[in-house]
């Protein structure tokens, strides 16, 4: 059979448009498998190969749980709110909701072509009224329940986008979307607590199967941190206060000769010594606009100024020189460290530079040699040294403990448990976004949109560019602004700022089994069958954004009593990235058209087909790891399609039930196991290769096929190929998909009553023979040297070599 890609790929797209397969069936149709990708937002460039990995991943697992009888969910929908949309659209000076729909168009066309069970029934897309009216809803909810709080504070302003942007949006002081600079800047915004979720959050992961560095990830953004908070009393002119460093280590006490403190601290100016505040005040304003990331990316060299004022420590009672210096963090904890040198890396570089005393006050228990403290931070554990009546405790184990206990005795000290992470900076000045439900009325302050008013609908806007100033554009269309106050019927005025663009993505996935409910956003029946998602695919770069808003919504929807889990996804598997060598630097890179590596999937569906580049995708190596995009990889897939194609339908391989081999019964149930076992392990790749094996040992050896057998080789074989297995199942059995179910193997076809023993002379290959595995080596000689009687007669055999089961070698002369 020519496969002819054109002709049966489109053949069958048509009719499964016409006539889905892979629908869910209502709730309670037995064993549900819920299968979701993140749902892409739709840019004016399509789905890439990138996108592609992923969606064809899921679509194996899915597939293979449909045909083994499970009720599927695995829908798709459109991500369409935010900056990224907006900026396309004003990049083409058309209206977002314009350019939003004519991408979700094209998107949707690929999708086709991908030949993912995608049951479009349930799509989605977050620009809907219908939609985001129920985001709106959550808002409320979180709102009402004292979660939402309105806030003017330093924030990370883009300064092309225009925009504030969430901590998670900044990466090394850039912006996540544009990679434009981001700055500080005081802007009026809405604010979620995230905060108050940090152990939530934490404790949630350890009953996840999701990949150890996704978890990771997530623990450092949240930094829990244990220690406790110290008073160390400020000597200025004459008055003294306290001020409150935190530590995670104070049983390294007596080693502190210097506190650093934030540059951008509001302390700063009550702490500096006059005669040195002009200089301190200097060094600030190269902080005032960098954000806490940006700083952190600036700290490989330590910088700093003494404020020409002293602290007492408050165990030796020594005055230690206090430091504005670049690596302390004004957000994190107190924004004031104690310096160590001795014993952490950082304040060692600090004190070498600026010539501060290191008082070494940790030594290792064990017999190895302390480090040279005048040469290197002892940073590991031990047992305190130079710490007076503490000498001789452990270091974590006791001294934090007793130094800890000794302090708050006399009020120095307080047991705290610190995070990294901060509240989400929730609106945006911009656009295109959900409108915030809320009214700002001067007689009852701030006032929730009724929601029986919902949803709060986005005026079309011909002129919608960011104004720059920290208000949203909305805030100039007096119509939709200017509003009755709900409450007192006064004048009032509605929410100008928006959402962002995770607040559509954070429960869409409990929108999906019934995205047509008018009355509420999810159905109680639904959630109690389909949730959580039990496997979710999608790239890491996910990891501390999307990822963790999503966990922190269902974990408040949990709380608020409208859900009875509270963790979203049970098992996450993040697929890597494609990449391709660009001609432009000679690297291997990340596919961006500034590189000219991008792979267009269009032009390899018109030039292979899908089921090509489906199954290329899946063997280019193991799925949660970066691969690079080879062109050559292709034909070789194909080649293997066709080949199998070809032989499968030669006339005289469908042969009856009776004249099937042994052998050929044991092929084809030894390729049902490899592939089950290798796709169990998430290893698509290697289960690609166990059909590679199977079809050169079916064409090698000429095996023949009962229909019985036909069908499983191309019920598997749908999986990665599902046009081709389709077109096959037709032709030979006569059958659709649909009408099949996931082959299962008999392990009594894969216990081995006999082995092929290869027979040499001298060395050389001479023959094989198949005998019993119960054969003796007198056996097995016999039988051998008739098979081989030309190359040994008239000669003597002086010695002969045996391994069982595998190979005898005469030698002979």
């Amino acid at each position: 059979m020519q496969y002819d890609v054109q002709e049966i790929e489109k053949k069958w797209q048509n009719r499964w448009k016409t006539k889905p397969v892979g629908l869910s069936k209502p709730i309670g149709s037995g064993k549900k498998f819920y299968c979701l990708d993140m749902f892409p937002y739709p840019s004016g460039s399509g789905l890439h190969v990138g996108h592609w990995r992923g969606y064809v991943l899921s679509d194996v697992y899915t597939r293979i749980k449909w045909l083994q009888g499970y009720n599927i969910l695995h829908p798709m929908g459109w991500d369409a709110f935010g900056l990224p949309a907006e900026n396309d659209a004003i990049k083409k000076g058309i209206n977002p909701a314009i350019s939003t729909a004519a991408n979700i168009a094209h998107f949707k066309q690929q999708l086709y072509e991908v030949a993912a069970l995608y049951d479009w029934s349930k799509e989605i897309n977050t620009t809907d009224p219908a939609y985001y009216k129920w985001t709106q809803w959550i808002f409320l909810q979180m709102y009402k329940a004292g979660l939402a709080y309105e806030s003017v504070l330093p924030i990370n302003w883009c300064t092309s986008c225009l925009t504030g942007l969430a901590n998670e949006e900044v990466i090394e002081g850039s912006c996540e979307r544009c990679s434009s600079k981001v700055e500080q800047k005081e802007v009026r915004q809405w604010v979620l607590k995230i905060t108050q979720y940090a152990d939530k959050l934490l404790e949630g992961l350890d009953r996840l199967e999701w990949p150890e560095k996704v978890k990771t990830m997530q623990r450092n953004w949240i930094g829990k941190s244990e220690g406790t908070e110290i008073l160390f009393t400020v000597i200025a002119d004459d008055v003294s206060f306290d001020i409150p460093v935190f530590t995670t280590v104070p049983g390294t006490l007596y080693g502190v000769t210097f506190l650093a403190i934030a540059p951008d601290h509001e302390l700063i100016p009550r702490l500096c010594a006059p005669e040195h505040l002009a200089a301190v005040l200097d060094y600030q304003v190269q902080f005032s606009s960098m954000t806490g990331t940006e700083r952190l990316a600036s700290m490989h060299e330590k910088t700093g100024i003494f404020t020409g004022t002293y602290a007492l420590n408050p165990l030796t009672n020594k005055a230690i020189p206090i430091f504005a210096a670049n690596y302390v963090i004004k957000d994190y904890a107190t924004g004031i460290v104690m310096g160590v040198p001795a014993h952490d890396e950082r304040d060692f570089d600090f004190a070498v530079q600026y010539q501060i005393p290191i008082i070494p006050v940790v030594t290792p228990s064990s017999e190895s040699k302390a480090e040279d403290s005048s040469k290197k931070a002892y940073t590991g554990e031990g047992v305190l040294i130079n710490s007076g009546e503490f000498n001789g405790l452990a270091l974590p184990s006791q001294a934090n403990n007793a130094i800890s206990s000794f302090l708050e005795k006399s009020e120095k000290a307080t047991r705290r448990t610190r995070y990294k992470l901060r509240d989400w900076i929730f609106s945006r000045q911009r656009y295109w976004g959900e409108p915030i439900p809320l009214i700002h009325c001067k007689q009852c302050g701030i006032v929730p949109v009724p929601e029986n008013e919902l949803p709060v609908t986005l005026p079309y806007l011909e002129k919608y560019e960011p104004t720059g100033t920290g208000e949203s554009p909305l805030s100039q269309v007096t119509e939709w602004v200017n509003v009755s106050c709900p409450e007192c019927t006064g004048a009032a005025r509605r929410e100008t700022n928006t959402m962002p663009q995770w607040a559509g993505s954070c429960w869409y996935f409990l929108r999906y089994p019934n995205p047509n409910l008018s009355d509420k956003p999810f159905d109680q029946s639904d959630m109690q069958y389909w949730l959580p998602v039990d496997l979710y695919v999608g790239g890491i770069e996910h990891a501390i954004l999307h990822l963790l808003y999503a966990r922190f919504y269902v974990k408040v929807l949990y709380d608020l009593g409208f859900l009875s889990f509270d963790e979203p996804f049970t098992h996450l598997f993040n697929q890597g990235m494609v990449t391709k060598y660009s001609e432009k630097s000679g690297l291997v890179e990340k596919m961006s058209k500034s590189k000219g590596n991008v792979v267009n999937p269009d032009e390899i569906v018109k030039k292979y087909g899908s089921d090509v580049l489906r199954m290329y995708i899946l063997f280019m190596g193991p799925p949660e790891l970066d691969c690079e995009w080879q062109d050559n990889g292709l034909e070789g897939v194909k080649r293997f399609l066709q080949r199998l194609l070809t032989y499968l339908t030669k006339p005289g391989v469908l042969i009856t039930k009776e004249e099937e081999s042994i052998q050929a019964t044991k092929s084809v149930h030894r390729l049902i196991k490899l592939f089950q076992e290798r796709i169990d392990l998430f290893k698509p790749n290697t289960a690609l290769s166990a059909f590679m094996e199977f079809s050169h040992d079916a064409v090698d050896n000429n095996l023949r096929f009962n229909a019985h057998s036909i069908e499983s080789i191309c019920v598997v074989l749908s999986s990665m190929a599902p046009h081709c297995a389709s077109e096959l199942l037709e032709r030979l059995c006569n059958k659709q998909l649909e009408q099949c179910n996931w082959p299962t193997y008999d392990p009594s076809f894969l216990t081995e009553t006999s082995a092929t023993t290869a027979i040499q002379v001298n060395g050389k290959l001479r023959g094989t023979i198949e005998l019993p595995l119960t054969s003796t080596q007198e056996e097995v000689t016999i039988a051998a040297q008739k098979e081989i009687t030309k190359w040994i007669e008239g000669k003597t055999v002086s010695k002969t070599i045996y391994v069982p089961h595998k190979l005898i070698n005469f030698i002979v002369s």
